[in-house]
């Protein structure tokens, strides 16, 4: 084949395996054989070209996947939206992409966004209108394979461009870590727009043959059917989706015997949760990365997830990373550092952001990811905070997340955050925000009682307000911007 990206995939596995399920969706199952067939007629029907912009917006579903490798066909470049976007902050995106057609899902009409729009209604009939003959476009591993947005929480969200090349080296990082299958059964409902779900879970489930089951949306109850139903073998989440799932009446008693593998990343793992979790035989295999590292940097494999149980691991097979002091000098065991990630998945630069781009890409390929870690004496990387989340007290730098991993060990505590606040006599102190779980009672005071022993007592936050929820983006992660202008004061 002259295509050497990823819009081939579906035909090479197709060639191998045509009659295994590719895709199960609401009940129904897709062969290889039909994600070949339906990925050379929409190539064919959505008159794009090389280098053009295809946009999609909708929840997960074969359309989704099917839009991403008929884009790879054409050496067309898949622009995946957040669906949680409000329609200014959608449109920003598809006038800066420049896309030439926006794909819809079901649920999204697409009312006030530029461009040529294929709504859901048509999509069949314009399949059917396209051919099902092979399509070999000469497609190099080098060429853009998509441009994926960041969340944007400190500005304008910056297009980062991830090759073929980018993607395929991510999924022998994965593969060197993760004895994935041919037989894998793949649970995938959080959201193909963020780099992880499709990276970490949709491709190498391709690239192995195996059967990625597509939910819209994360439900703690369905996950618990489908795991026991489909009998799903590996799951991808943050870790407050696997969160909610142990503190279910169902965790107990569910049936998780079919489960192999869950990928967790997105954030630091509690340490209580890897217990809740290792309690039930299950382990969890935590990574580090970011959109621009096509996202694996860091892999805590198996057989260390519980003697470096809340670090992110060490650098992936073919990935570098270093912990850089502000001196500019590699950062000793024990002391933080900015991560500098180096390597075949590392993004080229964002989309039409050259300035941008030299602000975090060194001249020979480092990333600067804006993450601070600190390495233990075995090169095992703890991943601490974001370089703008740290708190200054007293001249005293204070790691929010080792602050929230402290609270929770607090057996009320169901979620936590972090966040400086403005202090007279210290500058900057420590405010927790506190969601309890469901039935629990604690006093603030109590609470941070409980830290006393387990931190220093500058880390203790001199602030903690209970709240009914931390918002979060649709990944599941964090968002400490709101948090400030919520609980700032």
């Amino acid at each position: 084949m002259r295509n050497q990206g990823l819009g081939s995939w579906p035909a090479r596995r197709a060639r191998m395996t045509p009659d295994r399920v590719a895709l199960t969706c609401r009940g129904r199952d897709h062969t290889y054989r039909e994600l070949r067939e339906r990925t050379y007629r929409l190539a064919s029907a959505l008159g794009v070209g090389r280098g053009d912009r295809v946009a999609y917006l909708g929840p997960n579903h074969p359309a989704l996947v099917e839009t991403f490798f008929a884009a790879g066909l054409r050496g067309a470049v898949f622009v995946p939206l957040n669906t949680r976007l409000t329609t200014p902050e959608l449109r920003f995106i598809l006038e800066d992409a420049d896309a030439s057609v926006l794909v819809l899902g079901e649920g999204r009409d697409g009312e006030g966004l530029p461009g040529r729009h294929i709504g859901a209604a048509e999509y069949e009939d314009l399949l059917a209108s396209g051919s099902p003959d092979a399509i070999d476009e000469p497609v190099g591993q080098d060429d853009v394979c998509l441009i994926m947005y960041t969340s944007g929480t400190t500005g304008r969200p910056k297009g980062a461009m991830l090759t073929h090349a980018n993607l395929i080296w991510n999924t022998v990082n994965l593969l060197v870590d993760v004895p994935l299958a041919h037989d894998e059964v793949t649970l995938i409902s959080a959201p193909l727009f963020h780099i992880a779900a499709l990276a970490q879970t949709l491709i190498p489930t391709v690239l192995k043959g195996g059967r990625a089951v597509l939910e819209p949306s994360f439900d703690v109850e369905r996950t618990f059917d489908l795991i026991e139903a489909e009998r799903v073998t590996v799951m991808f989440g943050v870790p407050s989706m696997f969160s909610f799932l142990a503190q279910s009446p169902r965790w107990a008693k569910a049936d998780l015997s079919s489960l192999r593998h869950l990928l967790c990343g997105g954030a630091p793992v509690p340490l209580p949760l890897i217990r809740t979790y290792q309690e039930r035989g299950l382990t969890f295999l935590q990574g580090y990365g970011m959109t621009e590292t096509a996202p694996g940097a860091l892999f805590l494999g198996a057989e260390h997830s519980v003697d470096k149980a809340g670090t992110a691991g060490v650098p992936c097979f073919f990935s570098d990373v270093r912990l850089v002091t502000p001196e500019g000098v590699d950062a000793a065991p024990g002391e933080p550092g900015e991560v500098y990630v180096q390597g075949p998945n590392v993004m080229p630069g964002y989309w039409r952001r050259p300035e941008e781009s030299a602000k975090v890409l060194s001249a020979d390929g480092w990333f600067r990811s804006g993450d601070v870690g600190v390495a233990d004496e075995d090169g095992y990387v703890r991943i601490s905070d974001r370089l703008n989340d740290v708190i200054i007290s007293g001249g005293e730098n204070i790691y929010p997340a080792e602050v929230e991993n402290a609270l929770y060990s607090h057996p009320a505590v169901a979620e936590c955050a972090v966040i400086g606040v403005a202090d007279d006599r210290w500058g900057e102190v420590g405010k927790a925000l506190v969601v309890l779980r469901p039935g629990a009672t604690a006093e603030a005071e109590e609470v941070l009682k409980h830290l006393d022993g387990r931190l220093a007592r500058f880390k203790i936050p001199k602030y903690l307000q209970f709240v009914p929820e931390l918002p979060k983006n649709a990944a599941g992660k964090l968002l400490k911007s709101p948090l400030r202008k919520l609980y700032g004061s």
